[in-house]
């Protein structure tokens, strides 16, 4: 309420009603993007993927050039088994963009360091979570597998080349280093970033429709970024997922958790089956 005095005459007026931003949420989401913050970030994060790709590119020739493979690139690419060097070489490439994007923008902003880059005890949950959506996404797939050659192929891609210790190495990268990196990128920058756009509306209704959307697109950016077509629809449902899971944690902790299991299961089916976990039930 607000009163304003005219000599003896006191006025009280209402002030207009105003909508609040989305309520405060989980862990790092407490504290929104601004809408300028937020449109920057984005930017930082195609900035990122972008040059990810190009460093991983140039390692990749670089590499090849120091070895005498540089005749043999092209074969390479499309080979079902490329060997070890080549997978480590263009993964680590990548993955200076995914790390290197979140650091240049939380270098920005002081008071935001924080990523949601944080476990504890209740992020194991993301075991069976990461489990239960490799298995849901392969009796998706169930019904179209006759249909579909070499489904399994990107899996093969990064572990068929390696043996002996290569295997444990690129096993590690696979578990545990693409699911740290790719969390942070896709739901520590992106889908946070997205977020910041969402609540950044004017009504409630339109918030809630930006949240819904902010979920489609990071899942989709986080399917299409993988380069694989058959796989597409599944990579989404997942990158769906994990950023529905952050938006209710505010953490990357169970994100992460849930794709290291999620990854671990395509490999140890791969390794013991013909790459669908479905023939262990």
């Amino acid at each position: 309420m607000v009163s304003q005095r005219f000599g003896n005459v006191v006025i009280v007026t209402s002030p207009s009603p105003v909508e609040p931003f989305i309520p405060e949420g989980p862990g790092v989401l407490s504290q929104p993007l601004r809408r300028s913050e937020a449109f920057r970030w984005f930017l930082i994060a195609v900035g990122g993927f972008l040059a990810g790709e190009a460093v991983s590119a140039a390692a990749v020739a670089t590499v090849a050039a120091i070895l005498g493979q540089s005749g043999n690139l092209a074969a390479l690419a499309k080979a079902p088994s490329p060997p070890q060097w080549y997978v480590v070489t263009s993964l680590l490439g990548l993955w200076v963009g995914f790390i290197g994007a979140p650091v240049l923008a939380v270098n920005f902003d002081p008071i935001r360091r924080i990523l949601g880059l944080r476990f504890s005890r209740w992020d194991l949950l993301g075991i069976p979570i990461g489990i239960l959506g490799q298995v849901v996404i392969a009796l998706l797939y169930a019904p179209f597998m006759t249909h579909l050659h070499d489904f399994d192929s990107p899996a093969r891609r990064l572990t068929g080349g390696s043996h002996g210790m290569g295997v444990v190495v690129m096993y590690l990268f696979v578990i545990v280093g693409a699911p740290f990196a790719e969390e942070v990128f896709f739901r520590g920058l992106l889908m946070r970033s997205f977020h910041g756009m969402a609540s950044s509306l004017n009504t409630k209704r339109a918030r809630r429709v930006g949240i819904v959307m902010a979920v489609i697109a990071d899942g989709l950016l986080f399917g299409i970024s993988h380069g694989e077509l058959a796989q597409l629809a599944g990579l989404t449902l997942f990158g769906m997922l994990m950023a529905t899971i952050f938006l209710r944690t505010g953490r990357l902790g169970m994100c992460i958790v849930a794709h290291c299991s999620f990854n671990a299961l395509a490999i140890a089916s791969l390794a013991t089956t013909s790459g669908n976990p479905l023939q262990w039930l």
